[in-house]
């Protein structure tokens, strides 16, 4: 507003001030026109003065006045006559400080001048106007334009800054925001609800609420985030808990059998079964440490073996196995194509993955049930006719140390079997889901063939 105000005065009054010296000069030229002894009208403050030539009359001498009416003038002093002298005869017209007088617009021409006795002779005319009344305009103008100027850009400013105020003024909310989320204790513990930016400024289509969505929206992602690195940590402790107590019990059923074997060394009935315990229990511990060792594997991303593994005839092996094993429950191999179904993997893994599935389709349906192994062209289906699994507990089946019940009792197992399945079949870049319903389990999945 201020270089722009600057920009329009400047500009208007150099051409004011252009117009006013040009209206100016027609008149000091009119002037100059006449001869200082030429009885005509002239404009008050006018100034008149002739200068010789050589050649002239005698009686043509140095001559000048300033005249305050019409026809009345003041001689101009010597001072101001030998100024006058020296200004150049090109008909130009320009400002110059006369002596005792001021600055006048003069023009200096060569021409014939009427004499007081009635003759005429050549000689320099010098004919002005004083520049007071242009220069009381271009002050008075210039004053009005500073002060328009000053009361328009105060004004400018004090509208500007209100309206700014008002506009900006939602942004004060987001940052208060932003400042509560800052102070929040975020580094541990349970996850806060974290305040969001209200919805009346976060609405998208304007400035303001554009980053007001964009603070909600990363607000979002960080309690997202916090979710899950805190459900993260609870799993690892309970994952800790779990697997200190799977370890307790068979060490503290080896110490309890050593201790008996070591106080009744002459009951060798009694030391036979204490040692037989202690190999069980043994073996049962290295299972268990070999699955937490294989799941630690997966879970740095260490990577498996890649081959081409036959997987029908890694099915049909396995269910062979199981119909010897267990054949109190009616087991049935099928396919969707008479072609073997090829993918690419770990075939010791894949092998226990099936292995798993397939005991635990043993060990948690009664005896009689169905078990459907069903090869599809890109993995695997084992569907069951047993119970199926709890509604609470088949959100978290695939979760390690998950059993059905609190008494940590389900059937000799661990609770690592599904989720060793879950941590493979990932590992090869498949995925494995689970529907389950009474009377109907399925256990799905997908390998990249």
């Amino acid at each position: 507003m201020a270089a722009v105000s600057v920009l329009i005065g400047t500009v208007t009054a150099v051409a004011i001030h252009s117009s006013l010296v040009t209206r100016l000069d027609g008149e000091v030229r009119s002037i100059s026109n006449l001869g200082p002894y030429e009885p005509r009208n002239r404009p008050p403050g006018a100034l008149q003065a002739g200068f010789p030539q050589p050649g002239s009359p005698p009686t043509f001498r140095a001559a000048g006045s300033i005249f305050s009416d019409q026809r009345q003038g003041a001689p101009l002093s010597a001072a101001a006559l030998n100024t006058l002298q020296h200004v150049p005869t090109d008909g130009r017209a320009r400002n110059v400080e006369v002596p005792g007088v001021g600055t006048y617009r003069v023009v200096a021409t060569i021409g014939p001048i009427t004499l007081t006795d009635g003759s005429t002779s050549v000689g320099m005319v010098v004919g002005g106007l004083p520049l007071t009344e242009v220069n009381a305009t271009m002050r008075n103008l210039i004053t009005w334009e500073l002060m328009l100027t000053a009361f328009g850009v105060v004004i400018a400013g004090a509208a500007g800054s209100v309206l700014v105020r008002r506009q900006l003024r939602p942004l004060r909310e987001v940052a208060a925001t932003a400042h509560t989320a800052a102070r929040l204790p975020l580094a541990k513990g349970d996850v806060v609800e974290i305040a969001r930016v209200p919805s009346d400024i976060s609405e998208s289509g304007t400035e303001v609420g554009d980053v007001g969505s964009a603070l909600n929206t990363l607000l979002d992602h960080v309690e997202t985030s916090l979710a899950v690195r805190h459900r993260s940590e609870q799993q690892v402790r309970q994952f800790v808990a779990d697997a200190s107590h799977e370890l307790r019990t068979p060490l503290t059923t080896i110490a309890g059998y050593a201790e008996l074997a070591q106080a009744h060394p002459e009951d060798k009935p009694a030391v036979e079964v204490a040692w037989t315990k202690v190999r069980d229990e043994s073996a049962r511990m290295t299972r268990l440490v070999e699955d937490l060792l294989l799941l630690a594997r997966l879970d740095a991303g260490r990577p498996l073996q890649r081959e081409s593994v036959d997987l029908s005839a890694l099915l049909v092996e396995a269910v062979s196995d199981a119909r010897v094993v267990d054949p109190d429950r009616k087991w049935t191999l099928t396919s969707e194509s008479d072609d073997p179904v090829l993918v690419l993997g770990d075939d010791q893994r894949l092998h226990q993955v099936v292995t798993n599935l397939l005991s635990n389709a043993t060990r948690y349906t009664p005896e009689g049930s169905n078990v459907t192994v069903r090869v599809r062209r890109d993995g695997f289906d084992v569907h069951d006719d047993g119970p199926g699994f709890p509604p609470d507990l088949a959100s978290r089946a695939f979760e390690r140390f998950v059993r059905g019940d609190e008494a940590r009792n389900r059937a000799g197992g661990t609770g690592l079997g599904l989720s060793l399945v879950h941590a493979i079949v990932t590992a090869h870049g498949g995925t494995v889901t689970l529907a389950s319903a009474p009377g109907s389990t399925t256990i799905a999945v997908r390998l990249p063939t």
